[in-house]
């Protein structure tokens, strides 16, 4: 398996590297874990969705 770092995470998903860190360390991404002070981040994984933000839904 292939990982990358919060750095590379944050270009990816067009998000800062601190809102990539505080999602590690929230456990929000699947299969990340810490060498030394460095999160490893599976390349293969999606960006978690923001939960921040308010999904409005159309009427049906």
């Amino acid at each position: 398996m292939e990982y990358m770092t919060a750095s590379q995470a944050s270009k990816k998903w067009n998000i800062s590297q601190r809102r990539v860190q505080v999602l590690c360390a929230e456990g929000r991404i699947p299969g990340v874990f810490k060498l030394g002070e460095t999160w490893a981040i599976p390349t293969d994984v999606e960006k978690p969705i923001d939960k921040r933000k308010k999904v409005v839904k159309d009427n049906e």
